[in-house]
């Protein structure tokens, strides 16, 4: 409940619950959400020129927790970025293997094949080379920050997440990004 309630506040809501004895419990989550006809805010700062615009645009969302995954995956998607999500380490390499994103989110601890052998595999593939791959990670202790760029990855995001802490980061790696049309995997 506590880790709910600290994603609601961090995406400006707010999560309460009451309870009866004998009759159960109601939790109510409020958040705010953008109208569906607004297009979303799209990242500041325009490439000079765009390569591949629609490439440019899709992220892989590496996540294998549920509600994780919808929670940072609205997240992306109100950035102006189509997603991609990908359930294990397997899986993403797999799909980096096989199109190109613009950048990846890969959480550390994953079944199958954890993030950061996931990022390693995908640092062999020819299009993962100059692919920036951002760590998710619950794990904000001494080392983990240390632990992720020694496999890899270029950045480092502890969950939960803020909205502005990922637009920030994503800025720092897909800088000029707008609007997605597609968002097919």
């Amino acid at each position: 409940m506590s880790i709910a309630r600290t994603l609601a506040e961090r995406m400006g809501g707010k999560l309460r619950g009451e309870s009866h004895v004998g009759q159960g419990s109601t939790f109510t989550l409020e958040m705010p959400l953008a109208l569906a006809s607004q297009a979303p805010a799209p990242l500041p700062h325009p490439l000079d020129p765009p390569a591949a615009a629609a490439e440019q645009k899709k992220v892989l969302l590496v996540e294998d927790n549920p509600v994780n995954q919808s929670v940072i995956e609205a997240m992306l998607r109100s950035l102006g970025l189509a997603v991609c999500t990908a359930a294990d380490g397997l899986e993403a390499v797999d799909l980096v293997g096989r199109q190109r994103f613009a950048a990846v989110l890969m959480d550390c601890r994953l079944p199958h094949m954890d993030g950061y052998e996931a990022t390693r595999r995908i640092r062999q593939l020819d299009n993962g080379t100059g692919l920036p791959i951002i760590a998710l990670t619950a794990n904000a202790l001494d080392g983990d920050r240390e632990r992720c760029m020694a496999a890899g990855m270029d950045d480092y995001l502890s969950k939960p997440l803020r909205r502005s802490e990922l637009q920030r980061v994503l800025q720092r790696w897909l800088p000029g990004q707008t609007t997605a049309t597609g968002d097919k995997c």
